[in-house]
């Protein structure tokens, strides 16, 4: 509250409770404070006031003129807020007063209600045990009633069972006395039901007192055998009435009438009569012409002789209508029997061991390996490609089977065993079929060779010669395909009829090694008959030696026959290389077809691979061995000719001119010319025939036993120094020809040649700065400095034995 002692403009200030609440704002608050005291500082409002006087002269101006009022201002506005401070502080200290009672008068409330409600909880749990209680009573009642009731129902049908089974147990083999019911035909499910209940338990009776069955019994007192005899003879009828009127609707597809048929059936031995009777009643399995016709379909015309693509066609249409048909009947069993799976599973099982083993038994007519059928009616193979098409197909309709339905019957399983029988032979029949196709064959291989023989041995005795087989007769890359092809075939029928890996690998490996000796053998005898013709043409060359002391018409004759026979080497030396080109293609494809094919086979088996890649390694290694051979023969016959041609070309003169003052000639001699003439043209098919190391050592053996050759020969020559550079052009000619062969070890053997013909050029007093140079050929230098012409007047010998004393 304002007081008397503050300012005038202070006292109307009165500060209300009400300010403070709400959006609270200071500014608001202070401005409502001064806008009386400073109006100019109001905004808009204070435009239309006055400005305030100017001061007067000679006295200082107010800094700020309101600032005591305001200060009392603010002094007694800080005095009404501390007031109201105390004023909220009291209420504050009040509200907690009543709170603090209300809170205790709450507490005791709740206190009191904890205690009303355990109270009640209390009395919930009694009532509910006492409903529990009451409630098992009632249940327990309820079930006594209703045993009560069973017990009862039970004793009213024992009743009745009792006495159909004394009318049945009255008088052996008469049914005409017995209750109306059991010749009821509204009523024929009651009375199976019935005659069935009462059959198990006299059946039961009679096995207790240990009694046989006897029917016609005198002494039916002792037991129910009569009456287990009429329930059987009744039951018999009873299932034959619904048998009959069974197949009556199903003549008229009257399916509600055969279902209900079903399912009185199905109280006698499970139904299994029912669905047995049902499977055998289909026209498929008792109809003659349908089974005729399913042979004619498959071998169609041509009867037994019908090739496999022409019976896989005809399986496969036969193989539909019988799935077709299946499904036919899946769709009336699934409407029809209560347990259609049981008689899926007969119906199927019926449909492969009747109809479709009946097809088998005439299409797989296992031949004998003791008399084997001719290949001009297939042989072996037409049998085995007729299993492959049958069982593939034949999986084919049990897939197909399985899809439509076959209950638990382990359609895999019989299938197999269909094919039991063929599968234990299968690897013996495979053998016998590859054996008969390579003998086949090589039978036509042979055929063909002596019709071609025929045809050219007139012309070949016209022209002189005795070798008329042609590569193409003895080795052919297409005949090995043929090979891998028909072993292709048996692998893929081989991973067709088995499934087990362990059994896959291991005939594999036997049809591969069958693969392995056909090639092999074939190879071989190739290579053999190749190096037949080079032994032929050696001793064609061998027949034609002649001495030196014969005339001049006989040494003509015989020159002739050495170039006939020179050749005919030529020409098996070529035949011989083609031969090992086609060799060596044919080990690469069947190599390739190894690794291609055979070897993802036997890999998931531990050591198969492994073993089989011994076996082809050995069969390789015979083929290697018979091309080593004919090599060496072949290097036989190149150095043969090579030797005739140094020494009907080579002449003494060719190396000691009678005119040794005259000019040089620089040309390689004439059995240098025709040397390497011939290597070139010989050679030609051996550089595109052999391949890698093969060629490799073969032109390293050759180039030895030239240098060896060439040697040899001019040992027997006497060399002037213009002989000598002849000597060394023909060298240089031999060298430049070997370089070819890519053997840095014979072109070193050439060029040391090349240094040591040089003994024959220099004069005799610088022979000992040859060795010098190249101490390597001291040896063969000091034997062909003995072929100086100048040898002894120069007393060479001499002069060697001082300069080797040095």
């Amino acid at each position: 509250m304002p007081s008397p002692n503050d300012p005038p403009a202070a006292l109307p200030l009165t500060l209300d409770l009400e300010d403070f609440k709400g959006d609270f704002s200071f500014d608001a608050l202070f401005g409502s404070l001064v806008d009386e005291l400073l109006p100019e500082f109001h905004g808009d409002d204070a435009a239309g006031v006055p400005p305030p006087p100017p001061p007067l002269l000679g006295a200082a101006p107010p800094v700020f003129p309101a600032v005591d009022e305001l200060l009392g201002l603010f002094k007694h506005s800080c005095k009404e807020l501390v007031d109201l401070r105390r004023q909220i502080d009291k209420r504050l200290q009040n509200l907690k007063k009543e709170v603090a009672t209300q809170d205790a008068k709450h507490r005791k409330t709740l206190g009191e209600l904890e205690k009303g409600v355990d109270g009640l909880f209390d009395s919930f749990a009694r009532l509910d045990s006492r409903i529990s209680s009451v409630g098992q009573t009632a249940a327990k009642i309820g079930d006594h009633l209703q045993s009560a009731e069973s017990q009862r129902e039970t004793a009213s049908q024992t009743i009745d069972l009792i006495k159909y089974l004394m009318e049945f147990n009255s008088t052996p083999g008469d049914l005409m006395e017995l209750s109306p019911l059991f010749s009821d035909d509204s009523r024929v499910a009651e009375a199976a039901s019935i005659a069935q209940k009462l059959r198990s338990f006299a059946e039961e009776d009679v096995g207790r007192h240990g009694v046989t069955s006897a029917v016609g019994s005198a002494n039916a007192s002792r037991g129910l055998e009569v009456a287990v005899a009429n329930l059987q003879e009744y039951c018999n009828e009873l299932e034959n009435r619904l048998l009959s009127r069974f197949d009556t609707a199903s003549q008229r597809r009257e399916l509600s009438t055969m279902a209900e048929c079903a399912k009185i059936l199905s109280q006698f031995n499970r139904g299994t009569s029912a669905m047995q009777h049902y499977v055998a009643t289909r026209p498929m399995f008792i109809d003659v012409e349908i089974m005729n016709t399913d042979i004619q379909v498959v071998l169609g015309d041509d009867g037994p002789q019908a090739d496999s693509s022409s019976i896989a066609e005809g399986l496969s249409i036969l193989y539909k209508e019988i799935a077709d048909t299946v499904r036919k009947e899946a769709t009336t069993i699934m409407a029809v029997f209560p347990s259609p799976n049981e008689v899926m599973s007969i119906l199927v099982q019926r449909v492969l061991e009747q109809r479709v083993t009946a097809i088998l038994d005439k299409l797989l007519i296992r031949p004998s390996l003791a008399s084997l059928p001719p290949v001009e009616e297939g042989g072996l193979l037409h049998y085995l490609r007729v299993l492959s098409v049958a069982y593939d197909k034949t999986e084919e309709l049990a897939k197909e089977l399985q899809s439509i339905g076959c209950g638990d019957l382990d359609i895999e399983g019989l299938t197999e065993s269909i094919y039991v029988s063929h599968k234990d032979e299968y690897t013996e029949f495979e053998h016998a079929s590859l054996r008969q196709l390579y003998q086949s064959k090589m039978a036509e291989l042979r055929a063909e060779a002596k019709q071609q023989s025929e045809s050219t041995g007139s012309i070949g005795r016209a022209k002189g010669a005795s070798l008329n087989t042609s590569p193409q007769q003895l080795i052919s890359v297409t005949v090995v395909t043929e090979f891998v092809r028909w072993n292709e075939e048996a692998i893929s029928r081989c991973t067709l009829l088995f499934s087990q890996p362990t059994t896959v690998a291991a005939n594999v490996r036997s049809i591969f090694a069958c693969l392995l000796d056909q090639v092999s053998q074939y190879l071989t005898v190739g290579l053999d008959g190749a190096r037949e013709s080079l032994n032929e043409a050696a001793a064609m060359r061998d027949r034609y030696v002649i001495g030196t002391s014969v005339s001049r018409r006989v040494a003509a004759a015989a020159a002739s026959a050495a170039e006939a026979a020179a050749a005919a080497g030529e020409s098996s030396f070529r035949s011989f290389m083609i031969a090992v080109q086609r060799c060596a293609s044919s080990v690469a494809y069947l190599q390739q077809y190894f690794s291609n094919t055979i070897s993802r086979l036997l890999l998931p088996v531990d050591g198969a691979h492994p073993s089989a890649c011994e076996d082809m390694g050995s069969a390789v290694s015979v083929v290697e061995a018979a091309a080593h051979k004919g090599l060496l023969q072949c290097i036989d016959t190149v150095m043969c000719e090579v030797e005739r041609l140094l020494s009907s070309e080579q002449k003494a003169t060719d190396y000691r001119s009678p005119d040794d003052g005259a000019a040089p000639d620089h040309r390689p001699t004439n059995a240098c010319i025709r040397i390497v003439a011939y290597l070139s043209r010989v050679l030609e098919v051996a550089f595109s025939a052999l391949e890698g190391l093969n060629k490799q050592s073969f032109l390293t053996e050759l180039g030895n036993r030239l240098h060896k050759g060439l040697l040899n020969h001019w040992q027997k020559f006497t060399f002037s120094p213009s002989g000598g550079l002849r000597l060394k052009r023909d060298i240089t000619e031999y060298g430049e020809f070997v370089r070819s062969f890519n053997a840095p070890s014979i072109d070193e053997k050439f060029e040391l040649l090349g240094i040591m013909a040089n003994v024959f050029i220099v004069a005799p007093e610088s022979l000992a700065s040859l060795f010098e140079g190249t101490p390597s050929i001291r040896k063969d230098a000091l034997r062909f400095i003995q072929l100086r012409d100048d040898y002894k007047t120069a007393k060479i010998a001499s002069m060697l034995n001082s300069i080797m004393s040095e």
